[in-house]
């Protein structure tokens, strides 16, 4: 029976396009385009696009937790110790800092440090727990970033650029991998209280399908309905859910048939099947009450000590990538009061990260478990000055500082009880060694099996990656 006209049927797509007008060769070549835009030994396949995929070349880690210190931790009160500034404690340094706001006088740490382990790494007495594993770690005292502000620096730290809109590093790591379990994201970011600075950017897909930006989970909760929004239907039991949710893929498949796969509507069909599937492994995953008292004891019972204990679960049940974010709220960017700031921050999460690291290693985890903890940047060696906002007038406190921090990564073939690069002696520039943002994600995608440079996905014209242009793997990281 014939129908009125419509005017989308007088259109065609490039594809059409190519497909019609007697060069049909040319889909051919998009067609290859989009099996191989992937980059790695075989290609994403759409009907399924978190099944496992092999790397470039065998890895040394094949999961990641990436635990967050948002605001800006200060590398001189953590990991990387600085006597000639306490020397200097009050008086002007003989630098030429170039620093976001007026600062002043040297400010030396006021946290004791010691050696730990057989490496003997200085750690400070903030990580007690943290630097008992500390063989098990490299320490990055050289890393630096481009600029002293928040935003533009969760974001390069995120996703590789601080201005433009990028798939995050989990994200690249989900669509470069796959996932190991078909029932449960493979991307999961961990923020207790609400969104950050920059909100869900920081595990954004982007240009990437949808399946792989990062599920967010609001861990202030600890009921199973609380934490993740609709796990469950108050009003259908799973076969009518089922019925419905095939009916709906039916319909969904047609729709999309005439528009060739469209990407968001891909996304959307992929994302209410995970949905489904999530009820029964969510529940289990999440669980913790159903660990062994000792080991709930280990990681404590606080916010820090649940997300990291779901954390280890999660990868255990094959997520491939869990951010932990620490610091939302009340974050690292301790302008004043940093002696009982950040002393209060590292109480919080020092003993749930220590648990983890032990953890991971007697089950047998760390050794392809890839540990990174660090946040944006780091912070000045010198007292800010009083300014409108930032420190309440106080003279106790450091501001931001992106020439020089710390970061450390363990397990997940990293270069076990090392430290690399350093800062001048009073900690605010990275002088030996120093270590872009982009040469860390290179060297992270190293450890995940993947040369950073042909990671790749074709948008817009042009074939984007993880580092953009930019990035070389440190191998003195590796081991």
């Amino acid at each position: 029976m014939p129908h009125a006209p419509r005017l989308e049927d007088y259109f065609l797509t490039r594809r059409d396009f190519l497909q019609r007008c007697g060069t049909g060769f040319g889909a051919l070549g998009l067609a290859a385009m989009g099996a191989t835009a992937f980059g790695a030994d075989s290609a994403v396949d759409m009907d399924n696009p978190l099944a496992p995929r092999a790397p470039h070349f065998p890895a040394k880690a094949k999961r990641v937790i990436h635990i967050f210190a948002n605001g800006g931790p200060s590398q001189v009160d953590t990991f990387d110790p600085k006597p000639e500034l306490t020397k200097w404690h009050g008086k002007a340094l003989p630098l030429d800092l170039k620093t976001e706001r007026k600062t002043g006088a040297a400010f030396g740490s006021p946290f004791t440090f010691q050696k730990y382990g057989q490496s003997g790494i200085e750690v400070s007495e903030l990580f007690p727990h943290v630097a008992a594993s500390v063989d098990e770690m490299v320490v990055i005292r050289s890393m630096y970033a481009d600029v002293p502000n928040h935003e533009p620096s969760l974001l390069l730290m995120n996703c590789g650029d601080a201005r433009l809109p990028r798939p995050s590093l989990g994200s690249w790591v989900t669509y470069g991998l796959g996932s190991e379990n078909q029932n449960l994201p493979g991307f999961i970011a961990m923020c207790p209280g609400g969104y950050p600075i920059q909100e869900s950017q920081n595990w954004q897909s982007a240009f990437l399908p949808g399946i792989y930006q990062g599920n967010y989970i609001n861990t202030a909760f600890t009921e199973l309905d609380q934490l993740i929004e609709h796990i469950k239907s108050p009003a259908t039991s799973r076969p009518e859910q089922r019925a419905q949710l095939d009916l709906l893929r039916q319909l969904n498949a047609r729709h999309a048939e005439r528009r060739q796969h469209e990407a968001q509507l891909e996304a959307r069909i992929q994302s209410y099947e995970l949905a489904y599937r999530m009820q029964m492994d969510a529940s289990d995953a999440f669980g913790i009450a159903r660990e062994p008292a000792a080991i709930r004891e280990m990681y404590g019972d606080n916010v820090q000590g649940r997300q990291l204990l779901t954390a280890r679960r999660l990868l255990e049940r094959g997520v491939r990538f869990v951010q932990v974010w620490h610091g939302q709220g009340q974050p690292w960017d301790n302008h004043d009061d940093i002696e009982v700031n950040h002393r209060k921050l590292a109480l919080e999460c020092d003993r749930a990260i220590g648990a983890l690291l032990k953890d991971l290693k007697q089950r047998g985890m760390l050794e392809d478990t890839l540990v990174i903890w660090g946040g944006e940047f780091g912070r000045t060696p010198v007292v800010e000055l009083p300014t409108a906002g930032a420190n309440a007038g106080k003279v106790n406190g450091r501001d931001h500082n992106h020439h020089g921090f710390s970061m450390w990564m363990a397990g997940g073939g990293v270069r076990k009880g090392t430290v690399y690069g350093a800062t001048d002696e009073f900690g605010f520039k990275a002088v030996d060694k120093p270590v872009h943002v982009h040469d860390l994600h290179a060297t992270i995608m190293a450890l995940l099996g993947f040369d950073h440079e042909k990671l790749t996905y074709r948008h817009a014209g042009r074939d984007y990656r993880l580092t953009d242009v930019h990035g070389k793997v440190v191998r003195e990281l590796i081991a």
